[in-house]
């Protein structure tokens, strides 16, 4: 089930515009997503609230038309500028990671690319707060997001690696980029018992990453390396 008294909706009906872009048909159609999500199953995701996200996000409109047909499959897609939208299975992972079975309030994301993996969020937790350096594909997504009626999202043009402003508090933080050290700056926005998940670079093989959770507790940060996972990596600036 998602979150009760979630703002956010994806409730497609008939009287939702371009209703039929969402629903697709053939390898977009919403048949064609559910049996993404059983094979998520099969893969091992077992949190129900990030599976039905996963079941009522239409990803096949955050990539380009020539690629919707392969939307729904379990690879990553490009969307332009150097960038890809994250395979099915990946978004999954991070997003149970990050909710750990808790509900989440609010969430930091870095790196919206062209919304998905924002959506996906967005229907698990409260309020998401996503940071995007490339201006182009904030455009993207809020447009992605604006048609999907996604309310609880704030997005900002600007750079993810740096230290944002001091009174962000949340209890997830997830980075969608590759970072080759752990970035620090972004942790003093952890709340106790919140979850940073990165993919971090294994020392000395920037091209071997993990994804890695770091979780702060009372006494300080606890972390976890778990799957081997392939992402661009989190430059600083803005484009």
């Amino acid at each position: 089930m998602l979150p009760r008294g979630l703002r956010a909706r994806v409730i497609l009906n008939d009287k939702d515009r371009d209703c039929d872009r969402f629903n697709g048909v053939g390898m977009t159609s919403p048949r064609t997503r559910a049996r993404m999500v059983a094979r998520l199953r099969e893969k091992g995701i077992r949190d129900e609230t990030v599976l039905a996200a996963m079941n009522a996000v239409p990803r096949h409109i955050f990539v380009e038309e020539s690629l919707a047909s392969r939307a729904y499959d379990d690879t990553p897609l490009p969307i332009g500028y150097g960038q890809t939208i994250s395979q099915p299975w990946v978004v999954a992972r991070m997003t149970e990671l990050a909710r750990a079975g808790k509900p989440l309030r609010t969430v930091l994301e870095i790196g919206s690319d062209s919304g998905y993996q924002t959506a996906v969020l967005a229907l698990a937790a409260e309020h998401i707060y996503t940071v995007e350096r490339i201006g182009a594909l904030v455009a993207q997504a809020r447009r992605h997001l604006r048609e999907l009626k996604l309310t609880n999202v704030a997005i900002k043009h600007g750079d993810g690696s740096a230290a944002m402003d001091e009174s962000l508090q949340v209890d997830a933080i997830v980075v969608t980029a590759g970072a080759t050290a752990l970035p620090e700056a972004l942790l003093a926005h952890l709340e106790i018992g919140g979850r940073m998940v990165v993919p971090l670079a294994v020392e000395g093989r920037a091209e071997l990453q993990r994804l890695t959770v770091i979780e702060r507790t009372a006494n300080g940060f606890k972390e976890q390396t778990l799957e081997a996972v392939r992402f661009v990596p989190l430059l600083p600036g803005t484009a």
